[in-house]
């Protein structure tokens, strides 16, 4: 009977944990094969990442040991052939087009014009013709002569009692009323062309796109008693113009002559029919 207090120094590790226990449970065996397990493992795993690293050189090793052998071409080189290159002769450069001649800005300018009164011409009656006065016969008988025309007296002037005046009496005319015709037009100072050129030099063309072509309006404004502008439009189909048209006219700031009925000084309405060219 051996001496259950002896310590046995071979024992293992597994063997001193399942001393007096049940061996046949299988916990005994799982870890008495378990370095043998670890160390099968080990060596399979590193055998298949060694395949796995290997793989690509060994199927280039056999795609090499299996190519056909190369077949060598020998190329020589050959001269190539310059054409011959073609001169071209230099051509004349051609003189630029003269620039086309300036466009004069036409600004047409329409007044109303009161004609003149004219006399009615007198209306004489003819003597009769020598033939006709020789046949008449002076004597005691009467004859016939050549009738004058019937002469109507003027109707007699109302008797009031009072001593009637000869004078002309002149039309009061409306201070407040614009006129459209009248004795004696409105007049710019130096006249319509020094009107005209003050238009064409104050007028802004960078306000214009400059492809817009021919543009025309017609511009009216009053001139008022005292000879200055107001109420200045435009009737045109280009806004653009229209307001830079209206602008123009509005910066003169000089005087005009007032036009006149009776010698009287009113408010007239003047037209100015605006055309002007603009090419890009």
């Amino acid at each position: 009977m051996a001496n259950e207090n002896v310590y046995d120094p071979n024992l293992t590790l597994d063997e001193i944990v399942f001393e007096n226990r049940n061996k046949e449970y299988g916990a005994y065996d799982l870890r008495n094969q378990y370095p043998k397990l670890l160390t099968k493992s080990f060596i399979i795993g590193t055998a298949l990442f060694l395949v796995a690293a290997l793989s690509p050189f060994i199927y280039l090793t056999i795609k090499r040991l299996t190519e056909p052998p190369k077949q060598e071409v020998k190329a020589e080189l050959v001269d190539v052939l310059q054409e011959d290159k073609i001169i071209e002769q230099p051509k004349e450069k051609e003189p630029p087009p003269p620039p086309p001649p300036p466009k004069e800005e036409k600004i047409e300018v329409i007044q109303n014009v009161v004609p003149e009164p004219v006399k009615a011409p007198k209306i004489e009656t003819p003597p009769p013709p020598i033939s006709k006065q020789l046949e008449t016969t002076t004597g005691l008988n009467n004859q016939e002569g050549v009738k004058a025309p019937a002469y109507t007296p003027p109707p007699p002037p109302p008797s009031t009692g009072t001593r009637t005046s000869t004078a002309e009496v002149k039309p009061q005319v409306n201070e407040n009323q614009v006129y459209t015709e009248v004795e004696q037009t409105a007049e710019f100072p130096g006249g319509i062309n020094a009107f005209r050129n003050k238009v064409s030099s104050n007028f802004d063309g960078s306000a214009m796109n400059g492809d817009e072509g021919t543009v025309k309006t017609e511009i009216t404004f009053v001139v008022e008693r005292d000879g200055s502008i107001t109420d200045v439009k435009a009737s045109g189909g280009n806004s653009d113009f229209n307001s830079e048209a209206i602008r123009t006219i509005k910066s003169i700031k000089n005087k005009w002559t007032p036009a006149k009925i009776n010698g009287q000084s009113v408010r007239y309405r003047f037209r100015l029919p605006l055309t002007m060219n603009f090419e890009g």
